[in-house]
């Protein structure tokens, strides 16, 4: 019989302190799923899993297949040798993103911690204002962004470039790091902060030695988003790249119009294994650094 990871969760809790009244209503509610009946929550739950998840394994699979159809006669590893050794453009256009993503996100975080942190500490006219401002590249289509942006840079003159996708992913990226940084704000306890000043540190040092260090894994959060946002997103860069300048989003779409090459779907399971294991490593790094603070 499998052990439920439910069960394994409750009984560990139990080790460690009485339960709460609300404790207990929980724990009534992990019997009610051990049990083993069916339940539409269940149902819904495993069809959310595989409509997430089964894409990606097609993925995995087909990029071990040795032919380029659909139908799978043999598996080879043909399509990562021609990821390695035969695909120059491509890994050309994933340097290009990754400069991108990595310089847009270390901008638009610092950028959305300094502005977070001014808002959720100075009081002054306007405020709000600014605040609600900040989040309209959120809710506004891409494909707005992405033309206001056109206009602007042949507005003052900007050649379209490295450059204007990096500024593009800025303002775009800006706002979500500045809400994430703002919530994790939200749960500040500001005595630290008196408490800190009483002791004689300056304004300077508090936002150093305190307040970033208590904050930092909302930042880290904001930051890897960023990345991962400037990485895949390509209504933006469409309008806004030129010469020189393709990334890997815009390189896969020019693929496209001649149908898709099993190379991307090499690629594509390389970031995803990539992708897992950055996010199993931060998982507990994260976790220690909010239990730190």
């Amino acid at each position: 019989m499998i052990k439920s990871p439910y069960r394994a969760i409750i009984n560990r809790l139990n080790k460690q302190k009485p339960l709460t009244e609300s404790a207990r209503h929980a724990e009534r509610a992990v019997q009610k799923i051990d049990s083993g009946k069916f339940s539409f929550s269940k149902f819904v739950l495993i069809l959310t899993l595989v409509f997430l998840f089964l894409p990606l394994v097609i993925i995995g699979v087909y990029s071990f297949s040795a032919d380029k159809g659909a139908e799978i006669t043999r598996f080879s590893l043909v399509w990562y040798e021609k990821l390695l050794f035969d695909s120059g453009e491509l890994w050309a256009a994933l340097k290009n993103s990754f400069i991108i993503a990595l310089s847009s996100a270390a901008v638009s975080t610092l950028l959305g911690t300094l502005a977070a942190i001014g808002i959720n500490w100075y009081k002054f006219k306007g405020r709000l204002y600014i605040q609600t401002v900040s989040f309209l590249p959120m809710v506004l289509p891409e494909v707005i962004i992405g033309v206001s942006m056109l206009v602007f840079f042949f507005g003052v003159g900007i050649k379209l470039g490295m450059m204007t996708i990096f500024i593009a992913h800025t303002t775009f990226c800006l706002p979500f790091v500045f809400l994430m940084v703002l919530a994790r704000l939200d749960e500040f306890d500001f005595s630290i902060i008196e408490a800190a000043h009483d002791l004689g540190a300056t304004e300077k040092q508090t936002m150093i030695r305190v307040i970033i260090p208590a904050i930092m894994p909302g930042i880290f959060s904001g930051f890897l988003m960023a990345v991962t946002m400037s990485l895949e997103d390509f209504v933006i860069t469409f309008f806004v790249s030129g010469p020189g300048s393709t990334t890997l989003p815009l390189y896969v779409f020019s693929m496209i119009r001649f149908g898709v090459s099993p190379v991307i779907n090499a690629l594509s399971f390389v970031m995803i294994l990539i992708t897992m294991i950055i996010a199993y490593l931060l998982r507990n790094f994260l976790k220690t650094i909010a239990a730190s603070h």
